[in-house]
């Protein structure tokens, strides 16, 4: 990747493609220093390849009914990314387990966004965890993807207060407009820019380890972030 060019961006989803729409709204801005070469959906006809083809994005769709194992699914995907020469590859609502060879494949230029934060509640029903929970502080999580499900080093993470009144309908809808529709772009930001790296299965910011997430809104301590 050459900081002074802009990266070049393949974008995985599943559906309504919001944190996509994030992304997209970023680089037309000039805030994201990545050009959105591609945007694959593993289901047909989403609202994400609607919203990709709107702003003249290329689109793929590769179907994993189509497919008899998760391995010739990811043989398929793998070649369709590897097509386009990717600096970073975005997971944004991509709602496939990937296999470790896959992961391989790509480690180290993939990133994935978690509506939890982690390593709190890893996996799906993220904002009904929280709630039976009774945790005070929820949010989202920006990691590397690793072999291990929503377990690679967190790199940078956003939270809200949890109110008495709300349910998972509202805390999801809160946790997307206020925290993921905001640190998605800026992590992407940071790895187009040479900034955020993984080497050795850590991750470096500005060529210091990270030993907990940055967390935003960034120029906020950390001091009262939320124990895992």
């Amino acid at each position: 990747m050459n900081p002074s060019q802009p990266a070049r961006l393949v974008v995985l989803i599943s559906g309504t493609g919001r944190n996509l729409q994030a992304l997209i709204d970023a680089a037309e801005r000039d805030d994201l220093h990545a050009r959105i070469v591609l945007v694959i959906s593993n289901r047909p006809g989403v609202q994400g390849l609607a919203r990709a083809e709107a702003a003249g994005i290329a689109t793929q769709t590769i179907d994993h009914r189509d497919y008899p194992t998760r391995e010739a699914f990811d043989q398929v995907l793998g070649d369709a990314i590897a097509a386009v020469e990717p600096d970073i590859v975005a997971l944004a609502g991509f709602m496939r387990i990937l296999t470790a060879e896959f992961i391989r494949r790509f480690e180290g230029r993939m990133l994935n966004i978690h509506p939890s934060l982690l390593p709190k509640y890893r996996g799906l029903q993220t904002h009904r965890r929280a709630l039976e929970a009774a945790d005070h502080w929820h949010g989202a999580s920006i990691h590397f993807v690793t072999e291990e499900l929503d377990g690679g080093p967190v790199v940078l993470q956003g939270r809200i207060a949890v109110e008495p009144t709300d349910t998972e309908e509202t805390l999801a809808r809160r946790v997307m407009e206020n925290v993921e529709l905001q640190i998605y772009p800026a992590a992407v930001r940071w790895m187009a820019d040479g900034r955020l790296r993984l080497r050795d299965h850590v991750a470096w910011l500005d060529d210091t380890q990270l030993q907990t997430p940055a967390l935003w809104p960034l120029e906020e301590s950390t001091e009262d972030s939320p124990t895992p």
